[in-house]
């Protein structure tokens, strides 16, 4: 079963070479139900009938937190079908073409090619490779004295979650070859900094600490009109001075928090690439999970050659308006 990564597009197709194939039906299964049957006509002079199928599964993934870390995916069955007439008309033509795919919140970049997928037995992060060796290949930083969990691609195809303790510094499970190792961030004046979780390139829950200085601002937006305040049952008319002429409404406030991530290796930039491009981001706040979104639209990707000290600043806006209007 191939774990094909849907925010990038995925490609199924049947060979049309009989000559007496017309035209080919795609039937989509989600969750073991069918939820599309789309018929394609068959095209001059071509050898091959192609359909393309992520945004029509990605529709059924319901991306949401998850405290456990554990990974969102759905199951997958495509079948294709040439007929000998058009519009899916006549009898089948040879047998059907049936793939079984588990769909990911995830990508792949150019450079990656078509139809990228999730390797099993991994990490779902990316590889930082700091110190160059394959023990040093996955890492994650971590304030000193806390727990969390790490999402891992098993051998046997299932997205998990493996919990790490307040003082572990490696991680090692089954069916993985590399071990991930823990650094442990010796925070400074700001405590232990700020948590964002984010769901990265491979479609997995992963965090990502900013230690250093953060500052959160609250900024609103109304509108306003001009009403008359004179009040005619009195002789003579007359107005209340407390009483304003320039009516409010339509309140709405947005807070926005600054980060700064603190001193990263440049092996680690690639986190900060897919946090830039995630879709789903949250921030914990005195142990509350709440959905923002990055409200920066570029950072540079930094080196130690050209940068010494590697920190990045990143602005994040709430998901939601401020005020309650939740109906």
């Amino acid at each position: 079963m191939a774990q094909i990564r849907l925010r990038s597009p995925q490609f199924k197709s049947i060979s049309t070479t009989s000559g007496n194939v017309q035209s080919t039906e795609l039937v989509l299964e989600i969750d073991g139900t069918v939820r599309y049957r789309i018929i394609k006509n068959k095209a001059i002079n071509t050898t091959l009938t192609v359909f393309e199928i992520s945004e029509l599964c990605r529709d059924y993934l319901n991306i949401e937190y998850a405290s456990n870390f554990l990974p969102i995916t759905i199951d997958i069955k495509t079948t294709l079908i040439n007929y000998n007439d058009l519009n899916g008309g006549g009898t089948q033509v040879g047998s059907s073409v049936i793939t079984d795919d588990k769909g990911w919140e995830a990508y792949g970049s150019y450079l990656d090619g078509a139809n990228p997928e999730n390797a099993i037995s991994n990490w779902l992060i990316s590889p930082s490779n700091i110190g160059g060796t394959v023990s040093n290949t996955y890492q994650i930083f971590v304030p000193i004295g806390v727990a969390g969990s790490v999402a891992v691609l098993n051998s046997n195809g299932n997205g998990i979650f493996v919990n790490y303790s307040d003082t572990q510094s490696f991680i090692l499970t089954a069916g993985v070859q590399d071990a991930l190792k823990i650094n442990r961030i010796d925070c400074s004046k700001y405590g232990d900094g700020r948590k964002i979780v984010f769901i990265n390139k491979f479609g997995a829950q992963q965090d990502l600490w900013f230690s250093l200085k953060s500052t959160d601002k609250i900024a609103r937006k109304n509108e306003n009109y001009k009403s008359s305040t004179i009040n005619y049952e009195i002789n003579p008319a007359d107005y209340q001075i407390s009483n304003a002429p320039v009516r409010v409404f339509n309140t709405q406030a947005k807070k926005t928090y600054t980060l700064n991530s603190g001193y990263y290796p440049e092996g680690a930039v690639e986190w900060f690439e897919q946090l830039l491009l995630s879709e789903y981001v949250w921030l914990e706040i005195a142990g509350t999970i709440i959905p923002v979104r990055v409200k920066s639209s570029a950072i540079t990707l930094k080196t130690s050659l050209n940068d010494g000290l590697i920190n990045y600043t990143m602005e994040f806006e709430d998901a939601f308006d401020y005020i309650n209007n939740i109906r």
